[in-house]
C-alpha cells in the first residue's frame, strides 16, 4: 500500500513539475517576462532566466524540465498499471538524477548569479520530494540489511553425453 501511495505522489508530483516547465518554456518562446514579487528575495527569475546559465548546449532548462518531467509522470504511470520492480528502480535513478541537477541548478543561482527564482525552487522542491518518495517504493537494501547487487544466473549445464564410437 505504502508503494502505491508513493507512486501516485510522484506521478501528482511530475505533474506539477511538467507545469511549472511549461509555463517557463511558454515565457521564454514567448520573450515575456516571468511574474514574480518584487518585494521578496525570490525575485530573481527574470535575472536567472536571462542568464547564460539558463541554457545548456542552447537549449533552455526548462525544456530538459518538460522532457524530465514528461518521462517521469509517463514511467511513474507504467508502474501504477504494471507495479514492476525495474520500473521502480527506473524512477528512483530518475528521481537521483534529477536531485543532483537540481542542486547543481540552485547553487548556480545562489553562488554564480545570485539571484533565485521561485519557480526554479519549486522545481528543486519538486524533485526533492520525488526523491524521497521514490526510496518508499523500493528499498534500496534486503535481507537483513545487506545490500541487494542483482547477479547473473548461470545458464543451467546440460550432462556431457559421449559420443558413439565411430565403425
Amino acid at each position: 500500500m505504502k508503494k502505491r501511495i508513493a507512486t501516485w505522489a510522484i506521478l501528482l508530483l511530475a505533474f506539477f513539475g511538467l507545469a511549472d516547465s511549461v509555463y517557463l518554456v511558454q515565457h521564454e518562446m514567448n520573450g515575456m517576462p516571468l511574474l514574480c514579487d518584487p518585494n521578496t528575495t525570490l525575485s530573481g527569475c527574470n535575472i536567472v532566466a536571462q542568464s547564460p546559465y539558463a541554457y545548456l548546449f542552447g537549449i533552455p532548462i526548462a525544456e530538459y524540465g518538460i522532457f524530465f518531467y514528461g518521462l517521469l509522470f509517463f514511467v511513474a504511470a507504467f508502474e501504477i498499471l504494471l507495479f514492476r520492480h525495474l520500473i521502480r528502480r527506473v524512477i528512483q535513478g530518475l528521481a537521483l538524477l534529477g536531485f543532483v541537477m537540481s542542486v547543481y541548478f540552485v547553487s548556480v543561482q545562489f553562488f554564480i548569479i545570485n539571484a533565485l527564482c521561485i519557480y526554479c525552487l519549486a522545481s528543486a522542491a519538486i524533485v526533492f520530494l520525488v526523491f524521497t518518495f521514490s526510496f518508499l517504493l523500493e528499498s534500496m537494501r534486503k535481507n537483513g540489511g545487506a545490500y541487494y547487487v542483482p547477479v547473473a544466473v548461470p545458464a543451467p549445464t546440460h550432462p556431457h553425453l559421449p559420443m558413439p564410437p565411430s565403425a
